[in-house]
């Protein structure tokens, strides 16, 4: 029999390029759904968490806060706008928002619209470097490097969001010691600028707390260990904070590949132990930059935490609920 070229079983050659279309055909059609879903889909999957931490004085009742935290809100974000809004059904004692709630120069009224009702409940906040400036496109590559030379957009209308805020009743810790009861517990707070970008003068609050406080509570944007070092020295019971975004880009079965500052992995959202006695509780954020609108394995979240007395048990990191989970419970 009389082999014609052109004719019969194709050469290994052409079989071993068809294999490879196959394999990069394959590659990119993952790409492209893991890229849509990052960007649509997990971007806009809102959750809550929900924590219950054992930091007050003995005898104190529960206390229960809402930790909210870089929202990043653009004005269009209708979406993450009406989520915001359902979070006052929580009826929290108190809510603390540890910055980087803009990311357009025209966000402030979105921001005050969306928080809503929670302005009139007790809370406490502390600014982000994206209150003070806006984003701008950066090399990805550059967050795997702690000490990469930071650049600023423009600068954003934090001002008057500072005004909105505080003539709505919530009070400015940054670099000032505030004393409130908020129920039947006494609180001490304190916080810095935010230290990603240095504007922290920790000196500003250092020292004891009134020993008389059920809770003393510190505030930051960024989580830097030498912040919460200074709050574990000084004798403080929890540290809340934001800025990691959880990594915001996880890999299963490992996790974040970067926090974005000087803190460690293992603690980049959740709570967490820092020294021997001081609880920190890191939130994953709300938002993302408009130049990096993905999340992978690390959903937007905001945290309820129920504060006990310290004899009333272990720390619990629980399930966290989506969007309609909430909205059934608190319809």
């Amino acid at each position: 029999m009389v082999s014609v070229p052109g004719f019969g079983a194709p050469s290994r050659t052409t079989r071993d390029a068809s294999a490879l279309t196959r394999v990069v055909a394959g590659a990119a059609g993952a790409a492209a759904a893991g890229l849509v879903y990052s960007t649509v889909i997990e971007r806009n999957a809102f959750t809550l968490r929900h924590a219950t931490l054992p930091v007050l004085e003995p005898g104190s009742s529960p206390l229960r806060v809402l930790h909210i935290s870089d929202i990043h809100m653009m004005p269009n974000q209708h979406l993450k706008q009406a989520w915001i809004s359902e979070l006052e059904r929580l009826e929290p004692d108190l809510v603390v928002n540890t910055g980087d709630n803009l990311a357009h120069p025209s966000a402030v009224p979105a921001v005050v619209q969306a928080l809503g009702g929670l302005l009139a409940r007790p809370g406490l906040f502390v600014f982000g470097s994206n209150d003070y400036f806006g984003p701008k496109p950066k090399n990805p590559f550059k967050y795997f490097k702690k000490n990469h030379t930071r650049t600023h957009g423009e600068p954003l209308p934090w001002q008057d969001l500072r005004a909105a805020f505080t003539e709505r009743g919530w009070l400015d810790a940054t670099h000032t010691v505030r004393e409130l009861e908020v129920g039947s517990v006494r609180i001490v707070a304190a916080g810095v600028d935010d230290p990603h970008i240095e504007r922290d003068r920790y000196e500003a609050i250092a020292g004891r707390p009134n020993p008389l406080a059920q809770l003393r509570l510190g505030l930051t944007h960024s989580p830097e260990p030498r912040v919460l070092d200074s709050f574990a020295d000084d004798g403080y019971d929890l540290v809340l904070a934001g800025h990691t975004h959880g990594g915001q880009l996880c890999l299963p079965g490992y996790g974040a590949l970067v926090t974005n500052c000087h803190l460690d992995r293992s603690r980049v959202k959740g709570v967490s132990n820092w020294g021997s006695t001081m609880k920190l509780h890191v939130s994953a954020g709300l938002g993302t930059s408009p130049y990096a609108p993905a999340r992978f394995c690390c959903r937007p979240e905001a945290s309820l935490l129920t504060l006990t007395a310290v004899s009333n048990g272990g720390d619990v990191d629980s399930v966290q609920q989506s969007l309609p989970q909430l909205a059934d419970q608190f319809s």
